[in-house]
């Protein structure tokens, strides 16, 4: 059974199914300046932040097709990112709200720490009404450093105000499950794109096919 005085959820891939629309809009950009982006190169950085992906691109393509060519790639595929979220074509991850109305009836406190900017999670947030269902977020922003390092959830857990011990996270991707270890903190995975393996389910508490089935493993008070 599971007991713990607050939740940390990451939100893309777990709150919102946002990886493939990435994927699409960076699939897109790149057929526009020639840029041979693979999935290899999707599957790599989910769970990374920003800084760590525009890091790689420019390492990868800058020799072949310039700098400035690269950059309009970037700033192409974040248009589009931007245009399909403000369309609404981002969905929350199946079992999200009956979860959250759970942990809401026990007054569990719940936090946001997503590689996403602050104005991409303000943004989904916003535009599914669920800014009022979390006590605060911590984003790509608020750290130096991305997932796997355990920075960004070090950081939250101080913002809660409560011991490692009574917090437990909810992630989706690899990077997540091992920033989580480093941090010291109970992690269950929720897997979105990547499936768990046996390295993954050794370090999670346990993996759930979807949000609402933490209900059933919550030790009741």
């Amino acid at each position: 059974m599971i007991k713990k005085q607050a939740i940390i959820f990451d939100m893309d891939g777990l709150i919102f199914d946002t990886e493939k629309i990435y994927h699409k809009a960076n699939k897109e950009a790149a057929a526009t300046f020639g840029i041979p982006y693979t999935d290899d190169i999707f599957y790599r950085f989910i769970g990374s932040n920003y800084e760590d992906v525009i890091n790689f691109y420019h390492t990868e393509f800058d020799s072949e097709f310039g700098r400035d060519q690269v950059n309009s790639f970037i700033l192409k595929a974040d248009k589009l990112v931007e245009e399909y979220f403000r369309a609404g074509l981002v969905e929350t991850k199946p079992g999200l709200y009956e979860l959250l109305d759970f942990l809401d009836e026990r007054e569990i406190p719940k936090l946001i720490a997503s590689s996403s900017s602050a104005q991409i999670i303000e943004l989904l947030l916003d535009r599914s009404n669920l800014k009022n269902r979390f006590q605060a977020f911590v984003s790509s922003d608020d750290v130096k450093r991305a997932k796997p390092d355990p920075e960004i959830f070090e950081l939250a857990s101080k913002r809660l105000g409560l011991s490692k011990e009574e917090i437990l996270i909810l992630e989706d991707s690899r990077n997540g499950i091992l920033a989580a270890n480093q941090a010291g903190i109970d992690v269950i995975m929720i897997p979105d794109i990547i499936e768990a393996d046996a390295e993954l389910r050794d370090l999670t508490e346990a993996v759930l096919p979807s949000l609402d089935e933490l209900i059933g493993l919550w030790a009741e008070k």
